[in-house]
């Protein structure tokens, strides 16, 4: 992820929440950024995949498709303790990014996982990302995001 204070940052689950103050505005500025990116370098797939860029900084592309789709990024308190359910972006060091839904104890987030990363995959598969859902530890669900494969 990039540096804070050097443009819009995509929430990506982890730390506090973005502050809400003109957010919307700039969500909507950066989304369509990616979006004409797409159009300028992806020649006749437009923005039917992932730009360069995004593949070389998949988590924060990920991340601001799931925040320009509506749904919420999980966040946590100062001690690292979880107070909002939504989707949590881990890159996995192998070209991927893992979507996970976490949540504050006992909120519910475990229960509404498949459903909600089902979601998440609906809103990154029309831009181009290969999303893959499984099951891991302790039966937890988690999105394994992936680059299209190369034509």
């Amino acid at each position: 992820m990039a540096t804070p204070g050097q443009g819009f940052e995509p929430a990506s689950g982890d730390g506090p929440p973005p502050p809400e103050a003109g957010r919307a505005a700039q969500l909507r500025t950066a989304y369509e950024g990616l979006l004409q990116i797409r159009r300028l370098v992806n020649g006749p797939a437009g923005t039917a995949v992932p730009a360069p860029w995004e593949l070389r900084l998949m988590t924060r592309a990920v991340a601001l498709v799931l925040e320009a789709s509506g749904l919420p990024a999980s966040a946590q308190d100062a001690e690292g303790l979880r107070t909002r359910t939504g989707y949590r972006l881990a890159a996995s060091g192998d070209g991927r990014v893992e979507v996970t839904w976490l949540g504050p104890p006992g909120g519910g987030a475990a229960a509404e996982e498949q459903e909600r990363l089902t979601a998440c995959a609906a809103a990154l598969e029309p831009l181009g990302w290969v999303c893959l859902l499984y099951r891991g530890p302790r039966r937890r669900r988690f999105l394994e995001v992936e680059a299209p494969a190369a034509s």
